[in-house]
């Protein structure tokens, strides 16, 4: 097996991480959608230009995961922008796991998510969101075993297509009780 290696993603990264996006994303929601409103929704979510945006801003962090020196997956983690009336501006969010799918199952997701979680708690505890698609029982599960909880939902756009996403919330005193 291929060591995998995680590391800040630098502007450098960023085609890299567009096309880790959109082959994620096809792979595992491609067959839900219109061509059109899959066309449409990954050219947005993923173009070089937002991607630039979020490496460049100090608010947001990037990992990105390599195996055999190719791009396998990332985690995007900042401030939280789902639309939930709790939401505090200085909570923060993970914005997205990313795997391909010939990556997953070996661990790898969980690294991810447990340093873009810690790094949302540099500061110290801060509470925690995630947006997660409805029918995605498997990360729901996943997010449930580590103290998130469901709180609320709502419809996420993907091209004309309007999908169900649950939000979920850790609050900041969980992670203040946890062992160092």
């Amino acid at each position: 097996m291929q060591e995998t290696i995680l590391r800040r993603a630098t502007p450098a990264d960023a085609e890299a991480l567009a096309a880790i996006g959109v082959a994620t994303f096809t792979e595992t929601f491609g067959h839900l959608y219109p061509p059109q409103d899959l066309a449409d929704f990954l050219a947005e979510a993923h173009r070089l230009a937002r991607l630039r945006a979020d490496l460049a801003d100090p608010r947001k962090a990037v990992w990105l995961a390599e195996a055999a020196g190719e791009a396998i997956g990332y985690a995007l983690a900042g401030p939280c922008d789902l639309p939930h009336p709790d939401v505090s501006p200085d909570d923060g969010e993970l914005k997205r796991i990313y795997l391909l799918g010939r990556a997953q199952g070996g661990g790898l997701g969980g690294r991810l998510f447990e340093t873009a979680l810690s790094w949302l708690q540099t500061d110290g505890p801060r509470t925690v969101w995630i947006g997660v698609w409805s029918e995605n029982l498997g990360a729901q599960r996943f997010y449930g075993r580590r103290g998130f909880l469901r709180v609320g939902e709502y419809g996420f756009r993907v091209g004309e297509t309007v999908d169900r996403e649950f939000i979920l919330r850790r609050n900041a005193e969980s992670f203040s009780n946890e062992a160092p």
